[in-house]
């Protein structure tokens, strides 16, 4: 199996296409807006940002915003990016040992990325995702539902109930990659006893999953 970041930064060129199928453009413009909502005001973590597409959707809401990657070539297309001055910063890092940022984050967003998390890590990131922003703060993840015709298929599936996808570039390479497609109960069990205000909204491509993280981190 690819390793995720040699697999995006191979992909970095292309990645936003996945953006311009016909079918999900009513899903992404309601996701633009509520994204935007969501930040109004904050001081954001965008966490494995990638090309910058949803830090270029937050940046003219948020009051600041950090995104953090771990591949070069993703961060070099999302500092290419036109956004409002002084606003946005890029961090070359491993979503799994954050950095420290040297400012206070008070929102957290992941854009298709808890996905890629292997499901016996999940605790594991949603703890250190915690921890990287103030206590009380808002996460927000933002994925893919499975739909059978604009997903591609799953390819197998592993002993700890992982699924991959195979995937093929541009360059011709194929790539198995791990894409988990979770149910909302699913979603909700794992952040059940991290925080309050949970919500999960169901779009026809997409799923958003928001909670305030509790005061004091256990």
């Amino acid at each position: 199996m690819t390793s995720l970041a040699g697999y995006y930064a191979k992909r970095a060129a292309e990645y936003e296409r996945i953006y311009d199928k016909p079918e999900r453009q009513a899903d992404l413009a309601l996701l633009r807006s509520r994204v935007a909502e969501l930040f109004s005001g904050r001081q954001v973590l965008d966490l494995a940002c990638g090309t910058g597409y949803w830090t270029a959707v937050i940046a003219p809401h948020a009051k600041h915003i950090t995104g953090l990657d771990a591949a070069k070539e993703t961060l070099e297309i999302a500092r290419s990016k036109i956004y409002p001055s002084g606003k946005v910063e890029f961090v070359c890092g491993d979503a799994y040992a954050l950095p420290e940022f040297g400012r206070r984050h008070d929102a957290l967003f992941a854009g298709f990325w808890w996905s890629h998390v292997p499901l016996a890590r999940l605790d594991e990131f949603l703890r250190n995702a915690e921890r990287a922003i103030t206590p009380g703060g808002l996460l927000v993840f933002l994925d893919n539902a499975y739909v059978e015709g604009s997903s591609t298929p799953i390819s197998r599936r592993d002993t700890e109930g992982n699924t991959y996808q195979m995937r093929r570039l541009d360059d011709g390479s194929t790539h198995e990659v791990l894409k988990n497609f979770l149910a909302d109960d699913e979603l909700r069990g794992r952040v059940a006893l991290r925080g309050h205000e949970i919500a999960i909204e169901r779009f026809e491509y997409y799923w958003l999953l928001r909670y305030r993280t509790k005061v004091e981190h256990g």
